[in-house]
């Protein structure tokens, strides 16, 4: 389980490096740069909640039921 969570931690930053080239950055909020705007915020997203769902199984394999 915990190799799915890096795996998509990948993904999620594969698909921001992918959104980031098709921003333009003078029509930042204008048809396909905004969908990649949305893109990349919700790729963050992801790579957050991986990274809070790694740090959770660490503490709940240190405490958890011995």
């Amino acid at each position: 389980m915990k190799y799915a969570f890096y795996i998509i931690a990948v993904l999620a930053f594969a698909s921001i490096v992918f959104n980031i080239f098709k921003l333009d950055f003078n029509h930042i909020l204008r048809g396909d740069s905004q969908i990649a705007a949305i893109s990349i915020i919700a790729a963050l997203c992801v790579v957050i909640l991986m990274g809070i769902m790694v740090v959770s199984k660490k503490i709940n394999e240190k405490y958890g039921d011995h």
